[in-house]
Protein backbone atom coordinates (compact mmCIF):
# COMPACT_ATOMS: atom_id res chain seq x y z
CA UNK A 1 0.00 0.00 0.00
CA UNK A 2 2.87 2.44 0.79
CA UNK A 3 4.20 2.00 -2.75
CA UNK A 4 0.93 3.41 -4.09
CA UNK A 5 0.90 6.39 -1.73
CA UNK A 6 2.26 9.59 -3.23
CA UNK A 7 5.28 11.35 -1.72
CA UNK A 8 3.29 14.29 -0.43
CA UNK A 9 0.96 12.04 1.58
CA UNK A 10 3.94 10.11 2.95
CA UNK A 11 5.63 13.40 3.89
CA UNK A 12 2.55 14.58 5.79
CA UNK A 13 2.32 11.24 7.58
CA UNK A 14 6.05 11.28 8.40
CA UNK A 15 5.70 14.85 9.69
CA UNK A 16 3.03 13.51 12.05
CA UNK A 17 5.44 10.90 13.41
CA UNK A 18 4.68 7.91 11.18
CA UNK A 19 8.00 6.04 11.09
CA UNK A 20 6.93 3.72 8.31
CA UNK A 21 6.05 6.70 6.12
CA UNK A 22 9.46 8.23 6.85
CA UNK A 23 11.20 4.94 6.03
CA UNK A 24 9.24 4.71 2.78
CA UNK A 25 10.26 8.27 1.80
CA UNK A 26 13.91 7.54 2.53
CA UNK A 27 13.68 4.26 0.63
CA UNK A 28 12.32 6.05 -2.40
CA UNK A 29 14.63 9.07 -2.40
CA UNK A 30 17.88 8.16 -0.64
CA UNK A 31 19.77 7.18 -3.81
CA UNK A 32 18.53 10.26 -5.67
CA UNK A 33 19.44 12.45 -2.68
CA UNK A 34 22.93 10.93 -2.50
CA UNK A 35 23.49 11.36 -6.25
CA UNK A 36 22.39 15.00 -5.96
CA UNK A 37 24.71 15.54 -2.99
CA UNK A 38 27.52 13.97 -5.01
CA UNK A 39 26.93 16.43 -7.83
CA UNK A 40 26.79 19.33 -5.35
CA UNK A 41 30.00 18.43 -3.54
CA UNK A 42 32.01 16.57 -6.15
CA UNK A 43 33.48 14.28 -3.48
CA UNK A 44 32.11 10.96 -2.30
CA UNK A 45 32.99 11.42 1.38
CA UNK A 46 31.48 14.92 1.42
CA UNK A 47 28.36 13.65 -0.35
CA UNK A 48 27.98 10.85 2.18
CA UNK A 49 28.32 13.32 5.08
CA UNK A 50 25.90 15.76 3.48
CA UNK A 51 23.34 13.03 2.82
CA UNK A 52 23.65 11.86 6.44
CA UNK A 53 23.18 15.43 7.67
CA UNK A 54 20.03 15.80 5.56
CA UNK A 55 18.60 12.47 6.69
CA UNK A 56 19.21 13.35 10.34
CA UNK A 57 17.55 16.74 9.96
CA UNK A 58 14.69 15.50 7.78
CA UNK A 59 12.23 14.48 10.54
CA UNK A 60 12.30 18.01 12.00
CA UNK A 61 12.26 19.62 8.54
CA UNK A 62 9.23 17.58 7.48
CA UNK A 63 7.14 19.44 10.06
CA UNK A 64 7.61 22.51 7.85
CA UNK A 65 6.57 20.72 4.65
CA UNK A 66 3.40 22.46 3.44
CA UNK A 67 2.81 20.49 0.26
CA UNK A 68 2.81 23.62 -1.92
CA UNK A 69 5.47 22.04 -4.16
CA UNK A 70 6.17 18.46 -5.07
CA UNK A 71 8.04 16.60 -2.34
CA UNK A 72 11.09 16.08 -4.57
CA UNK A 73 11.29 19.83 -5.28
CA UNK A 74 11.10 20.54 -1.55
CA UNK A 75 13.73 17.84 -0.84
CA UNK A 76 16.11 19.37 -3.40
CA UNK A 77 15.69 22.74 -1.68
CA UNK A 78 16.51 21.15 1.71
CA UNK A 79 19.60 19.54 0.16
CA UNK A 80 20.81 22.78 -1.44
CA UNK A 81 20.35 24.67 1.85
CA UNK A 82 22.20 21.93 3.74
CA UNK A 83 25.06 22.07 1.23
CA UNK A 84 25.27 25.86 1.60
CA UNK A 85 25.27 25.57 5.38
CA UNK A 86 27.99 22.93 5.23
CA UNK A 87 30.14 25.10 2.93
CA UNK A 88 29.72 28.12 5.22
CA UNK A 89 30.69 26.06 8.27
CA UNK A 90 33.67 24.63 6.43
CA UNK A 91 34.80 28.10 5.31
CA UNK A 92 34.41 29.45 8.85
CA UNK A 93 36.43 26.56 10.26
CA UNK A 94 39.09 27.05 7.59
CA UNK A 95 39.33 30.78 8.39
CA UNK A 96 39.56 30.01 12.09
CA UNK A 97 42.18 27.35 11.46
CA UNK A 98 44.18 29.69 9.23
CA UNK A 99 44.12 32.37 11.89
CA UNK A 100 45.09 29.86 14.54
CA UNK A 101 47.88 28.54 12.35
CA UNK A 102 49.21 32.06 11.75
CA UNK A 103 49.07 32.76 15.47
CA UNK A 104 50.89 29.52 16.28
CA UNK A 105 53.60 30.21 13.69
CA UNK A 106 54.07 33.71 15.14
CA UNK A 107 54.17 32.33 18.68
CA UNK A 108 56.80 29.76 17.75
CA UNK A 109 58.86 32.39 15.94
CA UNK A 110 58.66 34.66 19.00
CA UNK A 111 59.66 31.74 21.24
CA UNK A 112 62.58 30.98 18.95
CA UNK A 113 63.67 34.63 18.92
CA UNK A 114 63.33 34.78 22.68
CA UNK A 115 65.45 31.63 23.09
CA UNK A 116 68.05 33.00 20.69
CA UNK A 117 68.17 36.30 22.60
CA UNK A 118 68.44 34.47 25.92
CA UNK A 119 71.21 32.26 24.56
CA UNK A 120 73.06 35.30 23.18
CA UNK A 121 72.74 37.12 26.51
CA UNK A 122 73.99 34.09 28.45
CA UNK A 123 77.03 33.84 26.16
CA UNK A 124 77.70 37.58 26.39
CA UNK A 125 77.32 37.54 30.17
CA UNK A 126 79.86 34.70 30.38
CA UNK A 127 82.46 36.98 28.77
CA UNK A 128 82.04 39.70 31.43
CA UNK A 129 84.46 40.07 34.32
CA UNK A 130 83.03 38.26 37.38
CA UNK A 131 82.35 41.51 39.36
CA UNK A 132 80.39 42.98 36.43
CA UNK A 133 78.51 39.70 35.88
CA UNK A 134 77.53 39.53 39.60
CA UNK A 135 76.21 43.08 39.49
CA UNK A 136 74.31 42.51 36.22
CA UNK A 137 72.70 39.31 37.50
CA UNK A 138 71.47 41.01 40.68
CA UNK A 139 69.98 43.95 38.79
CA UNK A 140 68.82 42.38 35.51
CA UNK A 141 67.88 38.85 36.50
CA UNK A 142 66.95 39.27 40.16
CA UNK A 143 65.46 42.74 39.54
CA UNK A 144 67.07 44.33 42.59
CA UNK A 145 67.43 48.08 42.73
CA UNK A 146 70.93 49.52 42.58
CA UNK A 147 70.67 50.29 46.31
CA UNK A 148 69.71 46.67 47.07
CA UNK A 149 72.52 45.34 44.86
CA UNK A 150 74.98 47.69 46.56
CA UNK A 151 73.90 46.34 49.93
CA UNK A 152 74.29 42.70 48.79
CA UNK A 153 77.72 43.36 47.25
CA UNK A 154 78.94 45.63 50.04
CA UNK A 155 79.54 48.49 47.61
CA UNK A 156 78.33 52.05 47.18
CA UNK A 157 75.39 52.76 44.87
CA UNK A 158 77.75 54.81 42.70
CA UNK A 159 79.99 51.78 42.16
CA UNK A 160 76.98 49.64 41.22
CA UNK A 161 75.82 52.33 38.77
CA UNK A 162 79.33 52.46 37.24
CA UNK A 163 79.41 48.65 36.92
CA UNK A 164 76.03 48.64 35.16
CA UNK A 165 77.33 51.29 32.80
CA UNK A 166 80.31 49.04 32.03
CA UNK A 167 77.97 46.05 31.53
CA UNK A 168 75.90 48.01 28.99
CA UNK A 169 79.04 49.13 27.12
CA UNK A 170 80.33 45.55 26.99
CA UNK A 171 76.98 44.17 25.77
CA UNK A 172 76.69 46.90 23.09
CA UNK A 173 80.22 46.14 21.90
CA UNK A 174 79.44 42.42 21.75
CA UNK A 175 76.24 43.10 19.80
CA UNK A 176 78.12 45.30 17.33
CA UNK A 177 80.70 42.54 16.81
CA UNK A 178 77.98 39.96 16.23
CA UNK A 179 76.23 42.22 13.71
CA UNK A 180 79.35 42.42 11.52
Amino acid sequence: MRMMTDDEALARAAAGGDRDAFAALLGRHYDRLFAFAMRLTGQRAEAEDLTQDICLALPAKLRGFRGEARFTTWLYRVAVNAAHDRRRRSASHARAADGWGDWEVARRAADSESRAATDWLAEAMATLKPDLRDTAVLILAEELTQAEAASVLGLSEGTVAWRMSEVKKALRARAAEDME
